[in-house]
C-alpha cells in the first residue's frame, strides 16, 4: 500500500496509507512547560481509523500519545507532570522539569510503502543547558491490508553533552515499588482501560490475558508484549505489540537492562523501561541506542498470531 506525506511545516508530519493518517508527528512543542515540551505521535490510528492513543487525559495532563520520556534524569524530569522525590512523594516541582527541542530533519524520505524520518533533539535542562544530543528515527513499513496491521520502528542515539555523568533513573530507582517508568511510553485511549495484556508466556487464552495480569507482566523482562482492547464507537477490537530489537536484552551490547511498565487499570500504558529497578550511568560525551517497534493492528489478536507476525517481519 503507497504511503503518503504531509508536512505542515513547523508543526508537524502526516503519515497516510489507504486514506487513514495512520500518524501524526508534532514536532512543534505544546506550549505548557511543565508537561515536558517535545515531540510526540498523536493520534496513532489503524488500517481501519481507529485512534489507538490517547492525548493529554485528565488524570495525566503530559501524557501525549506515543512519546521518548525520562523520568528521573540527574534530578530532572523529561516525562512531564509532578516529580517523585525520596521520602516525600509526588511533588510538584516545575523547575525540575526539562524539555526536548526539536533541531531539525536530515532525513524526511517516501519510498512507495516506506516513510523514513530521522530528526535530531536537544535534551534542556530547566535552567537552559543542554544535556545531551538526541538522533531519532522512526519507519512506518510493512502495511498489510489482508493482516489489517502496520509496524512503526522507533530508534534512539542518545549522546551526554555534559563534564558529568548523566544519571538514569525512575521512581522506583527512587523507591516507589513497581513504578519504573522511563523510556519509550504509549498512552492509549480511555476504551483501552481493562484490555487484555500478554507477552510470550502464559497460558492458551483465545483473547489472550486478562487485563489484571497486566500486574503481573509489570516489571518483567520480554521480547515482546501485546495488548489489545474492545472499542467504544465501533464494533471492533484494536491490537498493539510492543517489541524489543534483538540487541535491546543482550546482556553484551544493551547499555542497561530493560523491563516492562504495563498498566491496563486504572489507566493503559506501557513503556519499554530502561531504568526500571536500577540506575545507570552514561558518561560524559558517551552514547547509547535502543531499537523498539510497535505493530499497529485492527482486531484482537492472540499469542500465536502475534508471534506469527513479529517471526515474519525481520530486524
Amino acid at each position: 500500500m503507497t504511503i503518503k506525506l504531509i508536512h505542515t511545516h513547523g508543526e508537524h508530519l502526516s503519515v497516510q496509507a489507504g486514506g487513514v493518517e495512520l500518524l501524526r508527528y508534532v514536532y512543534r512543542p505544546d506550549p505548557v512547560a511543565f508537561e515536558s515540551r517535545k515531540p510526540y505521535v498523536h493520534p496513532l490510528r489503524t488500517l481501519a481509523g481507529h485512534q489507538v492513543t490517547g492525548y493529554r487525559p485528565s488524570d495525566h495532563r503530559w501524557h501525549k500519545g506515543l512519546q521518548m520520556t525520562a523520568s528521573h534524569l540527574s534530578g530532572q524530569n523529561f516525562w512531564g507532570g509532578n516529580s517523585y522525590i525520596p521520602g516525600e512523594g509526588y511533588q510538584e516541582l516545575p523547575e525540575r522539569v526539562g524539555s526536548m527541542r526539536h533541531d531539525g530533519f536530515p532525513v524526511l524520505a517516501v519510498e512507495d510503502d516506506r516513510f523514513t524520518l530521522a530528526e535530531d533533539l536537544t535534551w534542556v535542562a530547566y535552567g537552559g543547558q543542554e544535556w545531551a544530543r538526541e538522533q531519532r528515527g522512526i519507519i512506518v513499513h510493512s502495511v498489510d491490508e489482508e493482516a489489517g496491521a502496520w509496524v512503526l520502528d522507533w530508534t534512539i542515539k542518545l549522546t551526554n553533552l555534559r563534564d558529568e555523568p548523566l544519571h538514569f533513573g525512575s521512581p522506583t530507582t527512587a523507591g516507589r515499588e513497581m513504578a519504573g517508568y522511563t523510556g519509550l511510553q504509549w498512552r492509549g485511549p480511555r476504551d483501552f482501560t481493562g484490555g487484555a495484556v500478554f507477552g510470550p508466556e502464559g497460558p492458551d487464552r483465545a483473547e489472550g490475558a486478562e487485563g489484571a495480569d497486566a500486574g503481573k507482566l509489570m516489571g518483567t523482562q520480554g521480547p515482546w508484549l501485546a495488548f489489545t482492547a474492545e472499542r467504544d464507537d465501533v464494533d471492533a477490537h484494536s491490537t498493539l505489540v510492543f517489541a524489543h530489537a534483538p540487541e535491546n536484552l543482550d546482556a553484551s551490547t544493551a547499555i542497561h537492562a530493560s523491563h516492562w511498565f504495563v498498566r491496563s487499570e486504572p489507566i493503559p500504558t506501557v513503556a519499554f523501561s530502561w531504568a526500571f529497578f536500577e540506575e545507570f550511568a552514561l558518561p560524559p560525551g558517551e552514547s547509547f541506542a535502543y531499537r523498539y517497534r510497535v505493530v499497529v493492528a485492527d482486531g484482537a489478536w492472540d499469542r500465536d498470531r502475534v508471534a506469527a507476525h513479529l517471526e515474519a517481519l525481520p530486524w
